[in-house]
């Protein structure tokens, strides 16, 4: 049952499986493996003396994305050099986030041309309100997702399907790692509910090469931008998946910029109340909840 409820958890990120719960106003933060009660100032100080902050998301949860913004307006009052890398828009459409950002294209224009619909798919309105905030304030929008065809690809016919011209928009093979056993067991449990047993091992091995390499994808955009600002803090709004446990982005950016000096710190926002979380590790820094069950 417990390894049914985490499959669950971490397929949100996938868009395999949805889960919605009910809303209540009260807020309370917790960590997940000892679950004492924090101050929400206590927990947003520490979130503002990290590097990257990853606010873990159920997509199809408007209060979610209402916590990530109030998260990012309490954090930029803080420090003004912030940066806000999201997982709905893909790496190709970089220029048009650019572009939004500089006032040279209407909301409107950023969501034809960034193929929002098609890409995404999830209420524009659910993320508008953060876009908006970073086009007043001048922040940088990083678009981190892989191209969707990309990850399609991948997940039919492996890594080594893809032409020179498809591997413009992912890091080199040679960085896209697999060899995570915890992540690989976590994964395949998801993979067995989705095909009831009946999926062989070489469709799974191109299902976990497509989610690594959206993780790494994504790991990449970060590590690069840190790289060329150092002095900037990166919000990244992303599925709980991608951040569950670290195995996702956070140990990938972690790899590529060392640990020595990098801060990171996961928020799990509303994560089903029934989740059962493993016991001899964190699930994330912080859960944020606002609602109960």
């Amino acid at each position: 049952m417990r390894k049914r409820q985490i499959a669950r958890l971490c397929a949100l990120s996938l868009g395999i499986i949805l889960f919605c719960t009910q809303m209540a106003s009260a807020q309370r933060l917790s960590s997940p493996r000892q679950l004492p009660t924090y101050n929400p100032q206590t927990v947003l100080q520490q979130l503002t003396q990290a590097n990257v902050v990853y606010l873990g998301e159920t997509h199809n949860n408007p209060e979610d994305h209402l916590i990530q913004l109030q998260i990012i307006e309490e954090l930029h009052r803080q420090n003004p050099n912030i940066a806000i890398a999201m997982e709905m828009f893909q790496r190709p459409f970089q220029f048009q986030l650019d572009r939004y950002i500089a006032n040279d294209l209407t909301e409107l224009q950023l969501r034809d041309r960034t193929d929002y619909k098609d890409r995404w798919g999830y209420p524009w309105e659910y993320y508008a309100p953060i876009l908006r905030f970073a086009k007043a304030n001048r922040l940088p929008v990083l678009a981190m997702n892989t191209p969707t065809e990309i990850t399609r690809k991948v997940a039919r016919n492996g890594l080594e399907s893809l032409s020179q011209s498809e591997q413009q928009d992912i890091p080199p093979f040679s960085e896209i790692r697999t060899d995570n056993p915890a992540y690989r067991q976590l994964m395949l449990d998801i993979y067995q509910q989705m095909h009831q047993g009946l999926g062989g091992n070489n469709s799974f091995e191109r299902f976990f090469q497509a989610q690594v390499l959206w993780d790494e994808t994504m790991a990449e955009v970060i590590a690069k931008f840190l790289q060329a600002n150092p002095d900037f803090q990166v919000v990244a709004i992303v599925g709980q998946g991608h951040i569950i446990y670290g195995h996702g982005i956070p140990t990938r950016v972690a790899r590529r910029l060392g640990t020595a000096n990098l801060v990171q710190r996961t928020v799990l926002l509303n994560p089903p109340a029934n989740a059962q979380f493993k016991t001899d590790r964190s699930a994330a820094d912080f859960i944020w909840r606002t609602r109960f069950e």
